[in-house]
């Protein structure tokens, strides 16, 4: 191998590796978003049962996620990846473990949920704080790194779901667990061979000087941040009216129907969709304003939840699934691109992580509502009222000015003359 062969290697590498983490991470993520609504709905068939650890496993990551950045800007990122992705695999473990001895209920399905998804938030930050440097090591366009990046997040929905329904169907919804946890010591085992500028333990006058003085050192620059502020609002209420449609009320349609292994397929084709769009975007980038692809995205969100209201056929779920995929694939390299070329280099983990958080923050208030709203006026009459809100956003999006600074001009984070001409 020649000298400038192993030296493109090496610099591409870092790359390699993080995406590598992040597909095996997201994948255990995937199979435990069909596997323990699938083990609630077993154990007592309510609606609101299920959306009880829906809630659970979503309520901790509002505080953890806001201070999930600190941690990363504190301790480094290689390191918090390292250590999260380890307490995601033992608290994943503890319910095939419970159910082998004290056996599983409602309650405790839940609080193990809830201590499992405490944990991500602190990787999925450290690892999305890493691609800058990634970038400039691989010299690749921002805009090119990170729809790889999502759209390889997107892959490992895409197969986490499938493994998912495909395991419940063969060992049951327990034993799907031990898959997930294998995928977290998994990326455990990329990471620790990551090698990369800025990824180890931050010098003493860079780090925050407490966890709570950092946290607010981030929300205080996200909230004065003008663009940063609007996508943190309107991504707050999207994912609060979307995701009872995916954790909750899919889930009980199929149940329903008794066929876990086409929730699995629905889920699939909006990772795939999500993919298509993700990787369309890293060539379109140039040619398209991001605004454009943003208003697009939320606009065809709103009229696709409307038309699951109807519950449809499972072959038209599937073109409506692909089709949220397909135009909200771009959405999270936009929201990278915003977060790294408006943070300082110190300050880029407490970013992400307030970032994260604000996504997180009425997600238990959606699920809440949307289970006990299941069990009283069915899935038809839920989807609608939670499809017209996201609709009334869309129209409120078109008169924000502060999407329109999404296609200002900002440096690339290199600079050299020869690093140029890749752009």
């Amino acid at each position: 191998m020649s000298t400038s062969t192993i030296t493109e290697t090496r610099r591409h590498a870092p790359l390699v590796l993080i995406n590598l983490a992040v597909l095996l991470s997201a994948t255990g993520n995937g199979i435990t978003i069909v596997a323990l609504p699938w083990l609630v709905l077993q154990q007592t068939g309510r609606a609101t049962d299920a959306a009880v650890v829906a809630g659970a496993a979503t309520l901790p990551l509002l505080l953890s996620s806001l201070f999930s950045g600190t941690v990363v800007d504190r301790f480094g990122r290689r390191p918090t990846s390292l250590v999260s992705d380890a307490l995601s695999a033992v608290s994943v473990t503890l319910i095939p473990l419970a159910a082998a001895t004290v056996g599983l209920s409602v309650p405790l399905i839940a609080a193990l949920a809830a201590l499992g998804a405490a944990f991500d938030p602190a990787g999925m930050s450290a690892r999305e704080a890493m691609l800058p440097a990634a970038t400039r090591a691989a010299r690749w366009p921002i805009d090119r790194v990170n729809s790889v990046y999502e759209a390889n997040f997107n892959v490992a929905y895409l197969v986490g779901p499938g493994i998912g329904g495909v395991l419940i169907a063969t060992v049951g919804a327990v034993n799907t667990l031990w898959v997930t946890a294998a995928c977290f010591v998994a990326s455990i085992a990329v990471i620790a061979f990551l090698k990369l500028e800025g990824a180890g333990v931050p010098d003493h006058d860079a780090r925050p000087s407490s966890m709570w003085s950092g946290t607010l050192e981030g929300l205080k620059f996200v909230w004065r941040n003008r663009l940063l502020r609007t996508l943190a609002l309107v991504d707050m209420a999207i994912v609060a009216l979307y995701m009872p449609i995916e954790s909750v009320l899919l889930p009980v349609y199929f149940t329903d129907l008794g066929q876990p292994a086409q929730l699995g397929w629905v889920l699939m084709a909006m990772s795939l969709g999500g993919v298509v769009g993700a990787l369309a975007y890293g060539g379109l980038a140039a040619r398209v304003r991001r605004r454009t692809v943003m208003l697009v995205a939320i606009s065809v969100l709103g009229a696709c939840m409307v038309a699951f209201a109807f519950l449809p056929p499972l072959w038209a779920m599937l073109g409506i699934a692909a089709a949220i995929g397909l135009v909200y694939g771009p959405v999270g390299p936009i929201a990278n691109y915003a977060m790294q070329t408006r943070s300082p280099e110190h300050m880029r983990g407490r970013v992400v992580g307030v970032m994260t958080s604000t996504a997180y923050a009425a997600g238990p208030l959606g699920y809440m509502l949307a289970g006990p709203l299941i069990d009283a006026a069915g899935l038809t009459a839920t989807a609608v009222a939670l499809a017209v809100p996201v609709c009334v956003i869309a129209a409120v999006c078109f008169a924000l000015p502060a999407l329109r600074e999404l296609d200002d001009k900002v440096a690339p984070l290199w600079t050299s003359t020869e690093d140029s001409l890749d752009e």
